[in-house]
């Protein structure tokens, strides 16, 4: 028998929150957010149930050609747009759209000869400072790229840093203002915290990622309880031993936890080389048998321990939820000082996928 972890991924809960995202900007369409292997999901897993879509967007060339041939029709959108030159052979092939946020990719664009025009998204730097133009820089490259035979339909794109906040557009929408001021240009603004809490920032596209998958933008789940949204991933494995601890027994490396007084504790097949978090300390939720309880001491490469006071029916073989139903990533993230992000997308290799 294979070892017991396996990760669930509930294909109901990815359409059912892909229908929330609808509900939520239902005059706008919908770029679904599949980049990071759909955040550890799959995207060979994952891509089908989200196919009532309007479009994909992702970072790697890779994936969005396995789309293709996979038989998606619709629109691919590059967030990062094209990292070299010849990239533009195959977005032409391929029939993707690219973001451009560089000088140098609207050389690229003018130089290449392509089979058709491709369309584009203009990349804005609303304040983030990663990629795009600055505000004052987006009218000169809207104009040269415009001038381009090889371009298309041209959108406007900015990014949020910082949407989970109630204030937390509002300098950014500033910045965008003043970089389509004369375009009257079609626009994708809003990440999933925009997408549910900022309707003002919606237009035409809204690009959710991390609601699709079941987690908050915010990392509370009790910022989302209200939406209805619903994970998609679960993590499960069981106890594969018990120890009977006295008071002053150390447990795990380190010895970072000791009991203070008789304490059974479980052993548990997960570790962090099959990505759960390293640095989650003693308290981390986890479930047993539908019962809640916590990790004890530091987490090994392969085993977890938790404590069995709560649950004393637990033995051998029960069943443990590392997260998802009832052990929210998100609390699971807060404990260890990340994301629910990180810990979708950290989902190790090693680890058995099931499909329901």
């Amino acid at each position: 028998m294979s070892r017991p972890i396996v990760a669930t991924i509930n294909q109901q809960a990815l359409r059912h929150n892909l229908t929330v995202v609808r509900q939520a900007a239902p005059a706008s369409r919908v770029w679904s957010v599949v980049k990071a292997n759909a955040y550890g999901h799959g995207i060979r897993r994952v891509w089908q149930n989200l196919a009532e879509t309007d479009g994909f967007a992702l970072l790697n060339m890779e994936e969005a050609i396995l789309l293709r041939e996979q038989g998606w029709k619709k629109p691919i959108l590059l967030l990062e747009g094209f990292f070299h030159a010849e990239d533009l052979q195959l977005i032409d092939r391929y029939r993707l759209t690219t973001s451009v946020h560089s000088n140098w990719q609207i050389q690229a664009l003018a130089q290449v000869q392509l089979s058709a025009p491709i369309d584009i998204y203009v990349k804005v730097n609303s304040g983030m400072n990663r990629l795009g133009f600055r505000p004052e820089q987006v009218n000169a490259a809207w104009q040269a790229l415009r001038a381009l035979p090889n371009v298309g339909e041209m959108t406007l794109m900015a990014h949020f840093a910082d949407a989970e906040n109630p204030q937390g557009i509002i300098e950014p929408m500033k910045r965008i203002e003043l970089a389509a001021e004369g375009l009257n240009c079609p626009r994708s603004l809003s990440n999933s915290a925009a997408t549910l809490w900022h309707p003002e920032a919606h237009f035409d596209w809204v690009r959710p990622g991390i609601v699709l998958y079941g987690a908050s933008p915010s990392g509370n789940w009790q910022d989302i309880a209200s939406t209805g949204l619903k994970p998609v991933m679960t993590l499960t494995s069981e106890i594969i031993g018990i120890q009977q601890l006295q008071a002053g027994d150390g447990v795990g490396y380190g010895y970072r936890y000791h009991a203070s007084a008789a304490q059974r504790i479980g052993v548990v097949a997960c570790g962090y080389a099959d990505g759960y978090p390293r640095h989650a300390p003693t308290g981390t939720p986890v479930s047993v048998n539908g019962v809640m309880t916590r990790t004890v001491g530091a987490i090994s490469m392969d085993m977890i321990m938790i404590d069995l006071e709560p649950c004393p029916q637990a033995g051998i073989g029960s069943k443990v939820e590392l997260w998802g139903e009832q052990v929210k990533i998100d609390d699971v993230a807060k404990a260890a000082g990340t994301v629910g992000y990180e810990l979708m997308c950290a989902l190790a290799p090693r680890v058995p996928v099931e499909i329901i």
